[in-house]
């Protein structure tokens, strides 16, 4: 790796560099497929994630087995974070929710990075602290937002992280992501659709006016992104 910076993955791309070089020599570049399960709940984590490309979802499940999307991570984080918190699992689960790359550094060799260097832990505690307020704004959305508020967030988040307007996704799919019925997500679509927002076709959905989509968020998009440009910085200069 002759650049210095040949990452796509922000925290990696701002990361100190002395902290940078304890971690490189582990770094192994993954191809995730769809559904790739990268942290299951309450099992030691075996790595962490920077994603390069993609998007992997927190999914939180009921005891009966009903899940919902509570957490997005592309290429601007990373999964595993219980680690950085100095906890061996998390609760929920992580699994790719389009398909992509990842830059994976096994847990035994990453936990040793965190003890030889207070700043590195102190760098990555930024974007656990990201991304509960991302959660917050999450759980805020579902309690109190009409579905199609929601789902223009959820597609606005999606279009944050992957290359085009284009999202190869099911309606089912969808539904399973917000914790509705699938014929809820048909209509939703179809209003969103009738108000050129998007285009939907049989298992894709492209985005045709961001500006809308952001309008019909009422609010629930921006907090989250906001806090971290605060916390890390602009990601803009990585999708250029």
């Amino acid at each position: 790796m002759s650049d210095p910076r040949p990452y796509r993955n922000e925290l990696l791309r701002r990361m100190m560099p002395d902290d940078l070089a304890l971690i490189e020599p582990y770094m192994t570049r993954r191809n995730l497929p769809l559904r790739a399960m990268l942290v299951t709940p309450d099992t030691p984590i075996e790595a962490v994630h920077f994603m390069e490309h993609g998007i992997a979802a927190v999914i939180a499940r009921t005891a009966s087995g009903h899940g919902a999307e509570v957490g997005f991570i592309g290429f601007e984080g990373m999964t595993g974070a219980s680690l950085v918190m100095g906890d061996d699992r998390a609760a929920h689960a992580c699994s790719m929710l389009f398909e992509g790359e990842a830059i994976r550094i096994d847990a035994v060799h990453f936990n040793a990075a965190l003890a030889a260097s207070p700043t590195l832990r102190l760098y990555l505690l930024r974007f656990v602290n990201y991304m509960q307020t991302q959660t917050g704004c999450t759980a805020l959305a579902n309690a109190q937002l009409k579905l199609e508020e929601r789902l223009a967030r959820w597609l606005l988040m999606c279009d944050d992280r992957l290359p085009d307007e284009r999202m190869a996704i099911t309606h089912e799919f969808l539904a399973s992501m917000l914790g509705v019925r699938r014929p809820g997500v048909t209509i939703t679509l179809q209003l969103l659709e009738g108000r050129s927002l998007i285009r939907s076709r049989r298992g894709e959905v492209i985005i045709r006016d961001r500006a809308g989509l952001i309008e019909l968020a009422n609010g629930s998009y921006g907090e989250a992104e906001a806090e971290y440009a605060r916390l890390i910085g602009d990601i803009g200069a990585a999708q250029a």
